[in-house]
């Protein structure tokens, strides 16, 4: 009689977790591409590249400088005393310490503007994306542009809902399926 009560209760716990398991909704989004057709993503490249191009431009001429300072230097050199030849030395020197701190220095600013900028598009998508997700009641939503989801035909992709959410009509590209 006990084979038959653990037969019993071993149904019903199951009975109970396939019917759970049945309400489990998948969707999945490629963030980078929702991401990259939002217009907002259009500005922050063009004021990134702006702000890079900036950097680099100052960076060129501090470049120049060295360069006309350094020749000037090995072409006259041998007609300057001992302590104009050391203090020119140092002024070369010191320009090449300034030039490598602010290329470290300009590298942190673009990270930091680059979070800038696009630190409230990631934010606004993801918003988007997780209202989309409580709207259809997806238990889980999976990212590919990660690669983290290996099998997608079990879920639902839901850039068209989340598009509309953010009032984007651009098409979304065509991939082709790799052949196995």
């Amino acid at each position: 009689m006990s084979i038959l009560k653990k037969a019993t209760v071993f149904a019903f716990f199951l009975l109970i977790g396939s019917s759970a398991f049945a309400q489990v909704k998948l969707g999945h989004i490629n963030s980078s591409e929702l991401v990259g057709m939002m217009p907002e993503t259009k500005l922050a490249d063009d004021s990134l590249k702006k702000y890079t191009e900036d950097l680099n431009s100052q960076l060129q001429m501090m470049l120049t400088e060295l360069q006309n300072k350094y020749q000037e230097f090995q072409s006259k050199q041998s007609t300057m005393s001992e302590a104009v030849r050391e203090y020119r030395a140092k002024e070369i020197q010191d320009l090449q310490t300034n030039i490598d701190n602010f290329q470290q220095r300009a590298q942190q600013d673009i990270a930091k503007k680059k979070e800038d900028v696009y630190g409230p598009i990631f934010k606004k998508a993801e918003a988007a994306i997780k209202e989309v997700a409580t709207d259809g009641k997806y238990s889980y939503v999976f990212d590919t542009s990660v690669g983290a989801l290996l099998h997608s035909n079990d879920s639902d992709n839901i850039m068209d809902a989340v598009k509309k959410k953010l009032n984007i009509t651009a098409e979304t590209p065509k991939k082709e399926t790799p052949k196995k």
